[in-house]
């Protein structure tokens, strides 16, 4: 089976997808120079975990780095609407500028969620670093915390996209690109 013929269209390939995260990684190191305290990285598992280790590596600062995982997904193709958290911090954010890195923000749930869950853990600000962002599936308002900011990679079209970490019932992770599924496999 090669996944590759499952993909109906490639919207970003590996190429695009680098050289964005090259500019991400520097647009955040830019805006965190100054600052005393090093950003703690807070990737989204596991749809971010390629992405955050791109980026990670793209930021020119101290960083820390760690995962957390939130469901709302299941094995289906639409958020639930009910995100929860399913695996712990490691990391003691408390007085820290946390930037969550998201593999892609659909409904806005699972990132309200989170930035709540950072400010009850007292992170002193909250940023969002999504790979792709889906606004025309938007539902819910989030609200960044302190200074935080918001850093997209790609606004994506409304479509059920796979690839560089986003996947389709587990599957599909590893293509180095971000493309459209088949709806013949999903549906």
């Amino acid at each position: 089976m090669d996944l590759n013929d499952h993909i109906e269209k490639i919207l970003w390939t590996e190429q695009q997808i680098s050289e964005r995260v090259s500019e991400l990684g520097s647009q955040i190191t830019k805006d965190f120079k100054s600052g005393t305290i090093a950003p703690a990285i807070v990737g989204v598992a596991t749809g971010a975990f390629l992405f955050t280790a791109d980026l990670a590596r793209k930021i020119h600062l101290p960083i820390t780095v760690d995962f957390i995982r939130v469901e709302s997904y299941g094995s289906g193709t639409v958020s639930n609407g009910r995100p929860t958290i399913s695996f712990d911090l490691k990391l003691d954010v408390r007085g820290k500028h946390v930037i969550l890195v998201e593999d892609i923000v659909d409904t806005g749930s699972t990132l309200s969620c989170l930035i709540d869950y950072m400010k009850t853990k007292g992170a002193s600000s909250v940023s969002v670093c999504a790979l792709l962002d889906k606004p025309a599936r938007r539902k819910v308002h989030f609200e960044l915390v302190g200074e935080g900011k918001y850093y997209c990679g790609f606004e994506c079209p409304d479509n059920f996209v796979v690839g560089y970490g986003l996947d389709f019932d587990e599957v599909y992770r590893n293509l180095p690109y971000v493309g459209v599924l088949n709806p013949e496999i999903y549906q």
